[in-house]
């Protein structure tokens, strides 16, 4: 090959300056690949059994998990460090943990508000609802019984 193409310092050795963590090595993705699947393992084994015992808390605990792996993914994967690109990776790497924080603090926000305006709770006062059934139910066989009448 060309020097054109491989520069050779004085020494006839080839000049590989390629930029730090520009590329990851077979090790660095083994490692994140390990995190990664650490990292989505521990919350299905927390949801499946129960450990926690607090599903507000066991939420929390997976959003942790959740956050924790997006970061291991930029950087074992996307290889976003301080180093690279004169740091602007690292700036693009903040800006995704805040709308992180934001999107999954907002979701929980969204789903605690949903579950506690739309689903029924047990403290209903069942009384008042019964006796508006039990009156519709009344009217409605005495409404059948008309129809029965000659």
């Amino acid at each position: 090959m060309s020097d054109a193409v491989h520069p050779h310092d004085a020494h006839g050795h080839h000049d590989d300056h390629h930029e730090e963590g520009a590329h990851g090595t077979m090790g660095s993705y083994m490692i994140g690949f390990g995190l990664s699947v650490i990292l989505t393992a521990i919350p299905f084994w927390l949801v499946m059994s129960g450990v926690l015992g607090d599903p507000k808390l066991t939420g929390f605990v997976i959003l942790a998990f959740a956050a924790v792996q997006v970061v291991v993914h930029m950087i074992y994967f996307l290889h976003m460090n301080t180093r690279v690109e004169g740091g602007w990776s690292f700036m693009a790497m903040a800006l995704t943990i805040v709308l992180i924080v934001i999107t999954l603090s907002g979701s929980t926000w969204v789903m605690y508000h949903l579950n506690t305006n739309m689903m029924p709770h047990a403290d209903m006062d069942m009384s008042g609802e019964m006796t508006h059934d039990m009156g519709a139910m009344h009217d409605m066989n005495a409404m059948a019984n008309m129809s029965e009448m000659p």
